[in-house]
């Protein structure tokens, strides 16, 4: 029987932990750091990290939203709207981990950070939603499709898309973009996940040690998000994103230079 290794506990719970603390300030999930952090710290592949960061959301955004929910930060009727596109996002996003090669994917993760920290960078004016009307129900469901396809495919929770989308187009305030946006994340995790496990692409252990790992933190960081400005959340924020990407973009160029190196090409498979 060949023996298949079995990740160190000590980095997993720090991944969680710190991975909690993200999601509660900044209402993303947590991915945007388990999935560079378990390829660095595990030598997990790329795309079984993108879906054990994506179970391990689902506990992470559960301890957020409850901490969202107790202060009156979410927008529930937004969520109703988001969440039925962002459910069938999650298992259009899953299908593609399953077909895409993983630098594709760690590229588009690279990129979906770098877009997320520009925009973060940048002042926004938010006066609060009108009331929605059919032209803002379809944007909605088309803003969770978009979700939940990153979020499949990415092992993210979403967030990244969804909180610039609601403070752009339905000028949310910060706080309650990210509050609607955990509890979106929840279901679109949970479908994703389910997704994952049929096609093996998910380490539930791994997952149980993050998720668990990063409750207590999660909760933390959904109190103080309700403390801090949003200039120094989003600032802060984009810069995480800025090293996560570089780090990540750096890794994918050494590895591209060692197949170059070794004469192993990569050929795409078809869609």
């Amino acid at each position: 029987m060949r023996h298949v290794p079995v990740a160190p506990v000590a980095p997993i719970v720090v991944v969680g932990v710190l991975a909690g603390f993200l999601a509660g300030l900044f209402g993303v999930g947590g991915g945007v750091l388990v999935v560079p952090a378990l390829v660095i710290a595990t030598s997990m592949s790329q795309r079984m990290a993108h879906g054990t960061s994506l179970a391990a959301v689902v506990p992470i955004s559960i301890a957020s939203l409850a901490v969202y929910t107790a202060q009156d930060n979410v927008d529930w009727e937004v969520t109703l709207w988001l969440a039925p596109g962002a459910i069938f996002g999650a298992i259009v996003g899953t299908r593609l981990l399953h077909v895409l090669p993983q630098r594709t994917l760690g590229l588009l993760f690279a990129a979906l950070l770098l877009a997320s920290a520009v925009r973060l960078f940048l002042a926004t004016d938010t006066t609060g939603r009108a009331e929605l009307s059919v032209l803002g129900v379809v944007a909605l469901l088309a803003i969770g499709l978009a979700t939940g396809i990153v979020a499949g495919l990415l092992g993210v929770g979403g967030g990244v898309v969804m909180i610039p989308a609601m403070i752009l187009l339905l000028s949310i305030s910060p706080v309650l973009a990210k509050g609607t946006s955990a509890a979106v994340i929840v279901p679109t995790a949970l479908i994703g996940t389910w997704r994952n496990r049929s096609t093996g692409n998910v380490d539930l252990r791994a997952a149980w040690i993050v998720g668990v790992a990063g409750i207590v933190t999660a909760a933390l960081g959904g109190l103080l998000a309700d403390r801090m400005s949003d200039q120094v959340s989003n600032v802060l924020f984009a810069t995480l994103l800025l090293i996560v990407a570089g780090r990540l973009l750096w890794q994918l160029g050494r590895d591209r230079h060692r197949e170059r190196r070794a004469g192993v090409t990569t050929r795409t498979p078809p869609i």
